[in-house]
């Protein structure tokens, strides 16, 4: 099985070669035969990468040890999940899920492409194919998952225990779903460069690629953050850690990409900067692979890896991003420019929003990679980290958050500014009162953190304001109102729902970082502590035997105003012997939207256990807020006019026995 799936890689290769070639020729010289290729070969691609994977996971699943990469990254005694994820938790493996993703999405343009004009659905694939064949050449030439050892060792050296988890499941898919979802993107972008044509009617095929690549990468960056949350028992959501940057990088661009498209779309304005868009979009996807792989970077989720790797990546970078950016300067100025607007309007509006997301990407990336380049060229280590962020990103954001409710109330083309502030006035009235409460009831001196909660119940109320306006509320009668609001196309509940979501990790973020409490300190069984109003006694520490790994749990009960036990919360630490490496299991109870976080260190000389504990007002609403934003996405794509493809309904008129036409 394990020589099959090698060999399906290197036949995946040679389509991807053809692919990449006869229908761009079939395209450039219009011949429909050869356009016609492009179909078949994109799924007959899809399917031997397929294979390719599977053949790989029952390696992990029989733990057959004489595969160099399940011997370095999996054990007989690991869990079968993890033995499962262990398949993408390594460099080999994880290549191997980026590229069956790539071709994946390929398939799908294949198959759901089918109305697109037969000259850009080839040249579509083929450019698909050229992504495809370059990241199989790497595999093959460099991260081979098949690689086979001889004699076979009889036990494996583990998977790194902080990977296994079930995040990891999640995590990875999702993020290169993300990731690799923009290439397609990218791709329609090179079409439409190379055939010197673009239209509305581009970015309305656009746009369902984009809005499934931007939803499951917030996905996975919100899944990324809770689980460094709850594994590595640091007690924080986001660390500005580079690769974390990595991602977050192409979600910005992604974003202003989806409200570009929308006015290309809408008003056949912005062409060219869509087009530019979808390119960085997805060549900052691109980037963040070259950071996580190259071994440039140090942290607990990169493939530190042969630099070797690293240079191929590199020149695969240079390769893309430059010819493409090098294509969009030779094409863009012969394509047609886009229609006019005013200022106040909502594709001012729109314009707006991608000049704040293009300045925080540019920050975010200003950031990342400085201390890089310094280092390469002057070999001093400097350290760009959380106050440079805060000082930077913070204040783009914050105007950006302020406009978000007034852009689906402005009208295309000329807007009325002041009209839709008028209608915003009750979210603006709820806002200041979060504000008034927040500062009466909670904390006088936390200004700041009043303004944040006001500004997030500001989004939350204007997404409802701009549902409740189109439905009629307070205007019609009730079962009008609920007629109207299920009417309103879909596309509408999920911009709700993305702003709304928006807002909702926003109070979260606000709630944790200006309201949390933090207690350190040595315990023995018995003794109690108390944080925020919750009293916390440590009962007992036992030792667990686990399936590949060693514990030492700690109990802990939550006492109620009598003292009587009201929950419980466990907190451990693992040490796997293979990898000998400990790590640290972090109790996490919730408790409506905040929640009770217990870490635990080592035992202090006279016995006792160094513990730490947060209390973490409305921290889940981080996550839940990206959720609500990946729903929004969700639905916007069940839109009727975003299907591609979908065939117009008819209404056929049919005459009744009565005479009458139905």
């Amino acid at each position: 099985m394990v020589e099959v799936g090698h060999f399906a890689l290197v036949l995946a290769f040679a389509l991807a070669l053809v692919q990449s070639l006869v229908p761009l020729v079939g395209a450039r010289v219009g011949n429909d035969r050869l356009m016609s290729v492009a179909g078949p070969v994109s799924i007959g691609g899809f399917a031997l990468v397929a294979l390719a994977f599977w053949a790989l996971t029952v390696a992990y699943a029989q733990s057959d040890f004489s595969v160099s990469n399940v011997w370095e990254n999996s054990h007989s005694l690991k869990p079968f999940l993890y033995k499962i994820t262990g398949t993408w938790g390594n460099h080999e493996g994880s290549m191997l899920l980026w590229v069956l993703i790539l071709t994946f999405f390929g398939a799908l343009v294949a198959v759901f492409g089918r109305n697109l004009p037969a000259s850009l659905r080839a040249t579509v694939i083929a450019v698909q194919g050229w992504i495809g064949a370059a990241f199989l050449l790497f595999i093959l030439a460099t991260s081979n998952p098949f690689v086979r050892l001889s004699p076979a060792p009889i036990e494996g050296r583990d998977l790194n225990p902080i990977l296994q988890d079930i995040g990891l499941a999640i995590h990875p898919p999702l993020l290169y779903l993300g990731y690799v979802g923009f290439s397609v993107c990218f791709s329609f972008a090179v079409a439409a460069l190379i055939d010197g044509r673009i239209d509305a009617s581009w970015a309305r095929w656009v746009r369902p690629w984009t809005l499934a690549a931007w939803s499951f990468l917030t996905g996975g960056i919100a899944m990324g953050s809770y689980w460094a949350y709850y594994e590595l028992g640091w007690g924080g959501f986001w660390f500005w850690d580079p690769v974390e940057n990595a991602s977050f990088m192409p979600w910005l661009a992604g974003t202003a990409l989806l409200h570009s498209a929308i006015v290309m779309e809408k008003r056949s304005a912005l062409k060219i900067w869509t087009l530019l868009l979808a390119i960085l979009t997805f060549s900052l996807s691109l980037l963040g692979t070259f950071l996580v792989r190259s071994g440039v970077l140090t942290s607990v989720h990169a493939f530190a890896t042969d630099p070797s790797r690293g240079v191929f990546i590199l020149c695969i970078l240079l390769l893309f991003i430059g010819g493409s950016l090098a294509l969009f300067a030779w094409r863009a100025p012969a394509l047609a420019g886009g229609g006019l607007f005013h200022p106040i309007s909502r594709e001012g509006a729109l314009v707006l929003n991608n000049l704040f997301l293009t300045t925080a990407t540019a920050t975010v990336f200003v950031g990342t990679l400085y201390p890089l380049a310094i280092e390469a060229i002057s070999g001093d280590k400097i350290s760009v980290g959380e106050p440079f962020f805060n000082l930077t990103f913070g204040p783009l954001m914050a105007p950006l958050l302020i406009l978000v409710p007034f852009g689906p109330l402005l009208a295309w083309k000329r807007g009325d500014m002041l009209a839709a502030a008028q209608r915003l006035m009750t979210a603006f009235a709820g806002a200041l009162l979060a504000v008034l409460v927040t500062l009466l009831l909670v904390d006088r001196a936390s200004v700041l953190a009043a303004l944040g909660i006001g500004l997030a119940v500001w989004l939350v109320l204007g997404a409802i304001t701009d549902l409740a306006l189109k439905s009629g509320f307070g205007s019609v009668p009730v079962g009008v109102m609920l007629r109207r609001l299920a009417g309103l196309p879909r596309s509408m509940f999920g911009t709700a729902l993305a702003h709304l979501g928006l807002g909702l990790t926003t109070l979260g973020i606000v709630g944790v970082m200006s309201f949390q409490t933090e207690n350190i300190l040595a315990m023995k069984p018995g003794q109690t502590t108390e944080i925020s109003g919750l009293v916390l006694r440590f009962e007992d520490m036992l030792p667990i035997q686990g399936p590949n790994y060693t514990e030492s749990r700690a109990r802990f009960s939550i006492l109620d105003a009598a003292g009587r036990p009201d929950g419980e919360i466990v907190s451990s630490k693992r040490f796997y012997p293979v990898r000998q490496m400990p790590t640290t299991e972090a109790g996490i109870r919730t408790m409506g939207l905040s929640q009770l976080y217990v870490s635990i260190g080592d035992d202090t000389q006279d016995g006792a256990l160094v513990v730490r504990i947060w209390w973490k007002p409305l921290v889940t609403l981080i996550w839940g807020g990206a959720l609500a934003m990946m729903l929004g996405g969700a639905v916007s794509l069940f839109d009727r006019r975003l299907r591609i493809g979908a065939p117009a309904r008819s209404r056929r008129r049919v005459a009744s026995p009565q005479g009458v036409a139905q």
